[in-house]
């Protein structure tokens, strides 16, 4: 009899975050199971609700403030400052941590969809939080990095830290990934020195890189709103601005192709052009959680995202949740908001479904998406628990 679950979504885009994601499984749970034991764990992966989630977990604080949008237009947005409640997977204490979550001043939830132009918007606010943080005296800056709205390689937020991007004739470059094409020297001399002596993570998906086929802007930009024409301009930015960082700043990283470059529509790189250390997301986001041990209680694991496909298993929720709770040997459910080519791939998921119980418009399901994934949890379940109690061989 299944009666422990353990609940370990991500967020889904633009329409629940991964707690609401756990809070609705967790729903779908009960109906079927009044008295299970059900263990919440939405985890977040460097993108939407990264600092809160993180703040909460060591019992730190939200920083609220204004700062520079996507859209070059005022937000009001926020970083934490970790407490002393647990580590964050990065070999010492939080307490001297502050955590910059990039999609809290520059994700695409910030672009209104008839704005949306990954050339044109900037991660010039993602410099201005980090330049907040430092003002706090913090020794070390987490920047998470997920659900982008930019396509600028950190450009802007290299600006904001105090980098002058100048053209061939000496001007500063105006924000945007388009205008990477036109950099022609990076003048380093006004960066903020407390850079110097402030340890700079970054917490991403080490398959996102800058350059080439799977370039960040190629596999990425049309999800932001790039037309293919637009993917090749924003390309061969990218790819210009990857020499001139290389050419002009201290950089000791491959920062074409390295792990984790792209991440954020580059940002990875801009920042590793600084001396970030890029790191798995997961290698510092989960430590906190014990993540192992609960997964490995549970009767059932229940994960689920947005969209399961052929990126899931490269650096995924769904796909690092399968992998952990197969090594202790727990089943898998998964369920998502689409299903797309490859969702029968992901390595370690045991069954899957999607929750639409029928055809309807996008902006229908995004408003009812708590709902659909408590209803979609329920069928599952009871298909399980049906298939459970049959005799072996029933039915063949």
């Amino acid at each position: 009899m299944l009666t422990r679950f353990a609940v370990a979504p991500s967020g889904f885009k633009e329409s629940l975050s991964a707690q609401a994601a756990a809070d609705a499984i967790a729903a779908g749970v009960r109906r079927v199971v009044p008295d299970a034991e059900v263990d919440l764990i939405p985890l977040v992966d460097g993108g939407e609700g990264t600092a809160r989630a993180l703040a909460s977990a060591t019992g730190g604080r939200l920083v609220a403030l204004p700062a520079t949008g996507p859209l070059g237009e005022p937000v009001g947005t926020h970083f934490a400052l970790l407490g002393t409640g647990s580590g964050t997977g990065i070999g010492s204490g939080s307490a001297d941590t502050a955590v910059v979550e990039m999609a809290a001043v520059a994700g695409l939830s910030l672009v209104p969809h008839g704005l949306r132009d990954p050339g044109a918007t900037t991660t010039y606010g993602v410099g201005e939080l980090i330049r907040a943080a430092l003002d706090t005296g913090v020794r070390r800056i987490l920047v998470g990095c997920g659900d982008s709205g930019t396509s600028d390689g950190g450009a802007g937020a290299l600006q904001a830290l105090g980098a002058r991007l100048l053209d061939e004739d000496g001007f500063e470059l105006p924000q945007g990934g388009r205008e990477l094409i036109r950099l022609h020297h990076i003048d380093p001399k006004g960066l903020d020195p407390r850079l110097a002596h402030t340890e700079l993570l970054v917490a991403c998906n080490p398959y996102n890189v800058l350059c080439g086929e799977r370039g960040v802007a190629r596999v990425f930009g049309p999800q932001k709103g790039a037309t293919p024409a637009q993917v090749e301009e924003l390309s061969a930015g990218l790819e210009n601005w990857a020499y001139v960082l290389t050419r002009d700043l201290p950089v000791t990283c491959d920062l074409y192709g390295g792990p984790g470059t792209g991440a954020s529509g580059g940002l990875g790189a801009g920042l590793a052009a600084l001396g970030a250390r890029l790191l798995s997301r997961f290698e510092v986001l989960l430590d906190h959680l014990d993540l192992d041990a609960r997964l490995a209680r549970a009767d059932l694991v229940l994960t689920a995202e947005g969209a399961l496909d052929h990126q899931t298993p490269r650096g995924k929720v769904p796909a690092e949740v399968a992998r952990r709770a197969k090594l202790n040997g727990r089943p898998v459910l998964a369920l998502a908001g689409t299903l797309g080519e490859g969702a029968h791939t992901v390595p370690g998921v045991d069954a899957f479904t999607g929750i639409l119980p029928a055809p309807m418009a996008l902006a229908e399901a995004l408003v009812r998406a708590s709902e659909l994934l408590t209803d979609a949890t329920e069928r599952a379940l009871r298909m399980i628990l049906l298939g459970a109690g049959l005799p072996r061989g029933a039915g063949v």
